[in-house]
């Protein structure tokens, strides 16, 4: 199954939780932070301006994207995947190199 996300929603898979912490202690599964990192997996066809217009969005597929805490709340499965759709305003920045 594939998704296409509507206007300036982007569908984004988050990084594997992490299991130890830095010092190398285990983290059980109730203790472990949900990622705030991800990929971007499609992109809708942009935003919609109030005069007609389509701004393309500023991701693309395939970009590792950093968002918020709470912009899991729109979480899907697909094939078995959980996937998070977003607004393109939830991501807060582009990770490169």
């Amino acid at each position: 199954m594939k998704i296409r996300p509507l206007h300036d929603r982007v569908v984004v898979r988050r990084k594997e939780e992490e299991e130890k912490t830095a010092g190398g202690i285990v983290l059980p599964g109730a203790a472990k932070e949900k990622p705030n990192q991800g990929e971007v997996v499609a992109v809708g066809e942009g935003k919609l301006l109030d005069n007609g217009d389509v701004r393309a969005l500023s991701v693309k597929v395939g970009d590792t994207v950093v968002f918020g805490r709470y912009a899991d709340s729109n979480t899907l499965k697909v094939d078995g995947e959980e996937l998070i759709i977003m607004s393109e305003g939830d991501i807060y920045g582009v990770l490169e190199g």
